[in-house]
């Protein structure tokens, strides 16, 4: 039988850091954060001191560069990417990492796993 075949792309395998790593990276950013808000600024500030930028990674299928960190209007933690004289601004909750992953990184991934169990 003839026939276009469909290549399925497996999705990026994502660093893997234990459950009670994160969690107590978590507990490090919320500490003294009496609401979420001051818990968003607590991982903000954990990112910005922890997170090696800028670094390139891959974005539907094109290559972009983190340059920073920022915090949009509903106060998400957001990555800034530039691609030539572009920049767009990505939820750090959707950015894809690239292998091997920026130092730091595990700060991404604590914020994942909270912001999935609020």
């Amino acid at each position: 039988m003839g026939g276009t075949s469909v290549k399925i792309r497996e999705k990026p395998k994502r660093p893997r850091f234990s459950k009670a790593e994160l969690d107590r990276l978590i507990a490090e950013a919320t500490v003294d954060a009496y609401d979420e808000d001051e818990q968003m600024s607590g991982f903000y500030t954990a990112l910005e001191d922890s997170l090696e930028v800028p670094f390139k990674t891959q974005v539907l299928g094109v290559e972009v560069l983190v340059e920073r960190l920022d915090m949009a209007e509903d106060g998400a933690i957001v990555a800034v990417c530039a691609r030539d004289k572009f920049r767009q601004k990505i939820s750090i909750l959707e950015l894809p990492l690239p292998t091997p992953p920026p130092e730091g990184s595990v700060w991404i991934e604590a914020y994942r796993r909270w912001a999935g169990g609020r």
